[in-house]
């Protein structure tokens, strides 16, 4: 099924029993946090505030705060499904003669084929732009304060679209932005991301980057404003492919940027690179309060929407939480990307307790000594995987989804002495533990069985495993014997 739309999908969650309308008066200061958390860690369903006491815009919540919502979204049964389909998009295999390069040319032509017919649709205009507000006036909307210390109401969902001066390509990301006044916003693009990088070029041409906030996108843009997309791949022909149809595009009213025609709002607008604001403290995804920094500020000069809108809107902080989900999900389906760069790479979990950018830990089969180090190193030159501090490297029989199997693994088979990898690199800008902003050390752990050829100078031991006919004659048994089979059927706690 295709979402074109927040209501769309909204509607779909209804139908399946996934969407709960919340009727009562609530706050949008703190109140909406606190209901969110305990309904998310409930695995409870997606939220519709629909009297926000500060406004009168219904509130979205909890929307892709569960596996089984963004598997509906993306119109699959997993995120392991939807994989399956970024694999055939990335793969390009070497051809085995005549009749293969036939077979993956023509496997080519058909996903480029693909990709094509997902560009884009420019459209004249769209349900956003049935409103255009005569003043700019932020306060109208039901923006969230969500912690006590957070230092303002802050909107924490919105796609925010810049674009590259020099080749014209535009981007999505997922950026907050605290509300400063009635049209001014922090513009929280961390130093690293594309976004930071788009202002800097307009910097060096000393002009004003165009900016527009969509709040309330298709579930398929809002996810390809945090994924990362493969480069060379247009973040919404990329939200084309995963809801297998083209994104409606329209040209903002007042900036040379194109928007969703079928989104809720738009703040459109721009950011002066000379211009620098305090923004912060916010509660993030750390659990922590993140530090006051300055930051750009996103002057908001225009706003359109959809004539009833819903303001769509997610919570951060101490996992378990909606973009600690969403982040487990991007690591299911951006797997095949890592492993056209490291085909050798047999599974990764980047551990919600890691907040899915501090841990990374992988199996593969292991070739040559020293494997695992190359591994290491590659991951973190790969994109958003230099931010990752800690990495570690197993057997391609051990299941990395298993903590307890990891953590036998390193104590028992890694040597701090030897088998410790210390690095020195970036790291995410809401890091807390580097002494220097930015940058901070690293360590790979090689908990892989050592073998002669890597210069381990003693016979490994050979791992206890049942004898298999044993095995199969104890199955036999436990379902056979009446007393076993039912201490085996009992519910444990």
């Amino acid at each position: 099924m295709t979402f074109r739309s927040l209501g769309e999908f909204l509607e779909g969650l209804e139908a399946k029993g996934d969407l709960l309308r919340v009727r009562r008066p609530i706050s949008r200061d703190l109140e909406i946090t606190e209901v969110t958390q305990r309904v998310l860690r409930a695995d409870g369903p997606a939220l519709l505030f629909e009297n926000v006491s500060d406004g009168p815009i219904p509130v979205v919540t909890n929307l892709l705060g569960s596996p089984r919502r963004i598997a509906f979204a993306l119109g699959a049964e997993s995120a392991d499904a939807v994989a399956e389909r970024v694999g055939r998009l990335v793969r390009l295999r070497p051809p085995a003669g005549i009749l293969g390069a036939v077979r993956d040319l023509s496997g080519t032509i058909d996903t480029l084929s693909t990709l094509r017919s997902l560009a884009p649709k420019r459209v004249r205009s769209g349900p956003v732009q049935e409103v255009e507000e005569p003043t700019v006036d932020l306060d109208r909307l039901p923006i969230l304060k969500c912690w006590p210390g957070d230092a303002g109401r802050t909107v924490t969902f919105p796609v925010v679209i810049t674009k590259d001066p020099d080749t014209g390509e535009s981007h999505t990301g997922i950026y907050r932005l605290q509300q400063y006044g009635k049209d001014t916003l922090g513009f929280h693009a961390q130093l690293h991301r594309v976004g930071a990088n788009n202002l800097r070029k307009w910097a060096a041409r000393g002009e004003k980057m165009p900016v527009a906030a969509v709040l309330g996108a298709d579930p398929a843009t809002m996810f390809s404003g945090l994924a990362p997309v493969p480069e060379g791949i247009s973040n919404f022909v990329f939200a084309g492919f995963l809801r297998s149809d083209p994104v409606e595009l329209t040209a903002a009213r007042s900036i040379d940027l194109e928007v969703p025609a079928q989104a809720e709002i738009v703040l459109e607008g721009y950011v002066d690179p000379t211009e620098r604001r305090v923004e912060g403290p916010f509660g993030d995804h750390t659990g922590y309060y993140s530090a006051p920094e300055p930051f750009p500020v996103f002057h908001v000069t225009r706003v359109t929407h959809r004539e009833r809108p819903t303001y769509l809107t997610t919570v951060t902080g101490k996992p378990p939480t909606e973009d600690a989900v969403l982040g487990k999900a991007v690591e299911r389906i951006f797997l095949p990307v890592i492993r056209l760069v490291l085909p050798e790479i047999v599974d990764m979990n980047l551990p919600l307790e890691g907040l899915f950018i501090n841990v990374a830990i992988v199996s593969l089969r292991k070739a040559y000594p020293d494997h695992p180090r190359k591994v290491m190193h590659a991951l973190w030159g790969l994109g958003q995987m230099m931010f990752v501090r800690y990495v570690v490297v197993v057997d391609d029989d051990v299941n990395v989804h298993d903590l307890s199997e990891v953590l036998y693994r390193i104590g028992l088979q890694a040597d701090p002495g030897r088998d410790f990898e210390l690095a020195q690199g970036p790291v995410d800008q809401l890091s807390i533990s580097n002494p220097v902003p930015n940058l901070g050390a690293k360590v790979g752990i090689d908990a892989t069985r050592k073998r002669p050829e890597d210069g381990f100078p003693r016979p490994w031991p050979e791992e206890i495993r049942s004898d298999p006919e044993a095995a199969r004659a104890a199955e036999r048994l436990l379902k056979e014997d009446p007393i076993l089979a039912r201490f085996f059927a009992r519910p444990r706690s």
